[in-house]
């Protein structure tokens, strides 16, 4: 079985990620943390230096290359991974596709700090604020089309949801 988390920026797909593939003692996957090892670089150095396409395109390599492997796992995709070059069509074909879906506000108050996020660097917070929002809203058509989606994502609420679809599959 191969579970991708699919989300914004600070939905926590990493964090939640960890903690699930822990629970079902399955490996854990950083998509993000996948592409800086390839690439011997961190992702906001990879910007800076060969730019976004660069990035897209290694992003989707190992996507495919991961997804097509026999490895079950949990991944927690980059948030712009699902989006580009077919992402989200690799995803669902391979594997379970969940939207954490968070609200606007929430992301804000978790990347309010944070400054590994290039497309979010900011430092003026209204003009942060202003491209997070234009971020999401156009991903949002590319993540609704995960399996699932859950609202304020926990632990306990992914795996229920894995629960009544291991439940409705039988």
């Amino acid at each position: 079985m191969k579970i991708y988390l699919v989300g914004m920026p600070g939905s926590g797909k990493s964090t939640l990620g960890a903690q699930l593939a822990q629970r079902l003692n399955m490996e854990f996957i950083d998509l993000d943390k996948e592409i800086e090892k390839f690439e011997g670089n961190l992702v906001t150095d990879i910007f800076a230096a060969k730019g976004e396409d660069h990035f897209r395109k290694v992003e989707s390599t190992l996507l495919i290359e991961l997804s097509q492997s026999n490895k079950n796992f949990i991944m927690a995709t980059g948030g712009g991974a699902p989006c580009y070059h077919g992402g989200m069509k690799i995803i669902n074909e391979n594997g379970l596709s969940i939207f954490l879906d968070e609200p606007l506000e929430v992301l804000i108050t978790r990347l309010e700090k944070k400054i590994d996020r290039p497309l979010l660097n900011e430092t003026d917070s209204f003009k942060r604020h202003e491209k997070l929002e234009h971020l999401r809203a156009s991903r949002l058509d590319c993540y609704h089309q995960a399996w699932v989606t859950v609202k304020g994502a926990t632990l306990s609420k992914i795996l229920e949801v894995l629960e009544i679809r291991t439940q409705t599959q039988k």
